[in-house]
Formats: C-alpha cells, sequence, structure tokens
C-alpha cells in the first residue's frame, strides 16, 4: 500500500508539474497566435492601375522600455517580454514591409545617462528584431528626448544617431509618401531646434507641393506667371512621388479633447472630457493648421495619448491616434494595419491579448492546482487514517 501511495503521489506530481508548463508556454508563447491570427491585411477598394502591389504597413506606439531609474525589474521583464513576443509574433504571421513606432519608445530617454542610454537602445534592438528585408522607423517622443523645455542638441543628436532619423523627413516606398514630425520642436516660440525643424518641414512641404502640382506647373509655366512658379518651385528642388502625404508624429494634432473617441480602446468615459494641454498633450492650433496648410495630408497618425480615437480636421483630413503596445499603459494594447498605394488607404487594427486575461488564467490555475493539492492531502490523511485503525484491529486479533 505504501509502495501504491507513492507512486500515485509522483504521479499527481508529475501532473500538475506539466499542467502548469503547459499553461506557462501557452500564457507566454502561444496566447499571441490565435489575438494575432484573426487579424489581416485590408484591401483597397481600387487598384492603383500601375500593377504595383500596394504597400504593407504597422504602426505601434508608446512602447515606454522602462530605465534605471523608475524602472523595478519585474515590471521590465514581464512587459518587455510581452511586447517582444506580441512584435515577433505580429511579424511573423503578418509580414509587414515596414514598421512605425510612433514615439516614446523609451520611458526615461529624456534622462537616461549615456551608460543607461546604451543598454536601453541594447533591449530596444533585442525586443524588436526583425529581418533585413523589413524597414523599422522609429518617432521622436517626449519621454525619448523629454518636452520642448527639456529638449537639447544633444539628446535630439543621441535619437537621431542611433535610429537614423530626422526631426524632419519624408519616407517615400511604394509611392506612397510619409512626413515623419518631430513634435516637440513645433513649439513655435523660434528655439533654434523649433525653427530649424520649422525650416526644413517648410522646405519639404513645398517640394513636395511641387512634385504633386508637377502637371500644373508645365501649364502654368506657359503663361504670364511663369517666373513667380518657377521662384517657388525650384528646379534642384527634391523630387517625390506625386501622391498626397501621410503625417506620422508622437502628439496628435490639436482637439480639445477625446470626447468624441469611441470604441473598447478609446479613453475611459472620465477621463474623455478631460480638457487637452496644448503643446503638452495635443499640438497647438496654429502649429496644427500649419501642418495642415503645408502639407494637405489625407491622413495623420499619431499616439502620447495611450488610448485609440478617431478624428477628422477641416472636414478633410482624418487623423487616427494609435494606442500604447505595452500592457504597462493599457489592459488591452493594439496596433494599426495599413494598406497603402499612391491613391488610396485602408486601415485595420489588430488587438493583443488582454493582460488581465492572462493573469486570469494564472490564477484558476493556481486556485486549481491548490484545491487538487489540498484534496490530494486529505485523501492521503484519511487513507492513513483507515490504514492504521485496520492495523490496530489485526493487531487485536
Amino acid at each position: 500500500m505504501h509502495g501504491l501511495s507513492c507512486k500515485c503521489k509522483w504521479g499527481l506530481t508529475f501532473t500538475l508539474f506539466l499542467s502548469v508548463i503547459c499553461v506557462f508556454i501557452f500564457c507566454e508563447y502561444l496566447i499571441y497566435y490565435p489575438a494575432i491570427l484573426r487579424c489581416s491585411w485590408p484591401k483597397l477598394n481600387r487598384d492603383n492601375g500601375k500593377g504595383v502591389p500596394p504597400l504593407r504597413a504597422l504602426f505601434l506606439s508608446d512602447t515606454h522600455l522602462l530605465g534605471a531609474i523608475k524602472g523595478h525589474w519585474f515590471d521590465k521583464l514581464r512587459r518587455e517580454w510581452q511586447m517582444e513576443r506580441a512584435f515577433q509574433t505580429a511579424l511573423g504571421v503578418l509580414q509587414p514591409e515596414v514598421v512605425f513606432i510612433l514615439g516614446d519608445i523609451f520611458d526615461e530617454g529624456k534622462w537616461s545617462s549615456p551608460k543607461d542610454w546604451e543598454d536601453d537602445v541594447r533591449r530596444f534592438t533585442q525586443i524588436f528584431r526583425h529581418p533585413r528585408d523589413v524597414e523599422l522607423i522609429a518617432l521622436i517622443g517626449n519621454h525619448d528626448i523629454g518636452f520642448h523645455h527639456e529638449m537639447s542638441w544633444y539628446k535630439l543628436e543621441r535619437f537621431e544617431r542611433v535610429f537614423n532619423v530626422t526631426s524632419a523627413r519624408i519616407v517615400t516606398n511604394k509611392g506612397v509618401n510619409f512626413v515623419l514630425v518631430n513634435s516637440m520642436a513645433m513649439h513655435g516660440d523660434r528655439c533654434p531646434i523649433c525653427e530649424h525643424v520649422e525650416n526644413e518641414l517648410y522646405s519639404l512641404s513645398q517640394a513636395l507641393n511641387c512634385s504633386v502640382l508637377i502637371v500644373m506647373i508645365l501649364w502654368i509655366s506657359q503663361s504670364h506667371r511663369s517666373s513667380s512658379m518657377r521662384t517657388y518651385c525650384q528646379e534642384d528642388m527634391q523630387k517625390f512621388p506625386r501622391s498626397s502625404p501621410i503625417i506620422l508624429q508622437h502628439y496628435p494634432l490639436y482637439r480639445p479633447n477625446d470626447a468624441e473617441c469611441t470604441g473598447q480602446d478609446a479613453a475611459s468615459p472620465e477621463e474623455r472630457h478631460q480638457v487637452f494641454h496644448e503643446r503638452y498633450d495635443v499640438l497647438s492650433q496654429e502649429a496644427s493648421q500649419r501642418l495642415l496648410w503645408w502639407f494637405q495630408p489625407r491622413l495623420i497618425l499619431s499616439g502620447h495619448t495611450h488610448s485609440a480615437c478617431k478624428v477628422v480636421h477641416d472636414n478633410k483630413h482624418p487623423e487616427i491616434s494609435v494606442p500604447s503596445f505595452s500592457w504597462r499603459n493599457r489592459n488591452n494594447p493594439s496596433f494599426i494595419l495599413g494598406t497603402f498605394s499612391p491613391t488610396d488607404f485602408q486601415l485595420a487594427k489588430c488587438f493583443l491579448p488582454e493582460e488581465s486575461s492572462v493573469v486570469a488564467i494564472y490564477c484558476s490555475t493556481a486556485m486549481v492546482v491548490f484545491l487538487l493539492l489540498l484534496a490530494h492531502l486529505h485523501l492521503t490523511k484519511t487513507s492513513m487514517l483507515l490504514a492504521t485503525n485496520l492495523m490496530g484491529k489485526h493487531k487485536g486479533f
């Protein structure tokens, strides 16, 4: 009987251990697959007419990799592992051609020492590793270089060197123009960085508009206004495809609050009516109007608020705020899938597993294991008492 009891004990122990391992593998690896397999690239309403396949771009925001000052080791481990598995699964399943991260890559970039910065960059490189045929473009956020009053040339150039990006740039892929904007430099106070970035953006808008309007320019050049048009559009200007651009930046364009935002990943009802502060929560009205006037974008994608929102500016410029990609900022992270041609685009949202669901699975597993162990101990104790009683009666005879 003692041998049989030992066999049952070890059999139960092995079964429970195997069950816990299976639950761990599911929660830490496999759970991302059913979530992301439900996602698919949206289809365009019309073909671009040139036989070129559309561009597939993935957008995420506000990863907030913790630093050495405020980051607890377990918080780093848990949330960074979640982002790594989610990102790597998305790459493998969806196979985007380009990935944009819309700022706030780091949580403490504005404070990081050179040593801490190198460690943060190393962890970022590990988490968001990608094949060579996938282009990853990171935009600047306020946690990466600081708000306007914290921004410096040193922190800005440090970020630009690592990520090979500038504060004002146009990236073109398959005839689609993406305008990358450093939101913190749109303060409008003529600070050296702000003045440099705004001048660069204005020059890019000139070149882009001249590329888009090249047919009109050629027609006007035959008229009496040809000299002024030629002055505006110089021959040595950078040429871009004739396609209305898409603005990418960290701050949203100006909106008073999130009252019009809806959806399961929008801000909570209590937060939606909180008034946004210009130059802190959103761009100023003046800076927003300048960007809209200069570039006439067909779409704006932004981050910063950690919640989803869709607004339309001037009844013709849609803006999508992309929620945070990290469990640290919200229970239900997500990212955006975009299919683009030079004349059309379609977007779709892909939700990641909820952190509360993973916690519930672990808690349920722990409860079941505890109850099974308790039941086993109770049965073992009962069996031992029964055996003791039987042995006592046997000796009595």
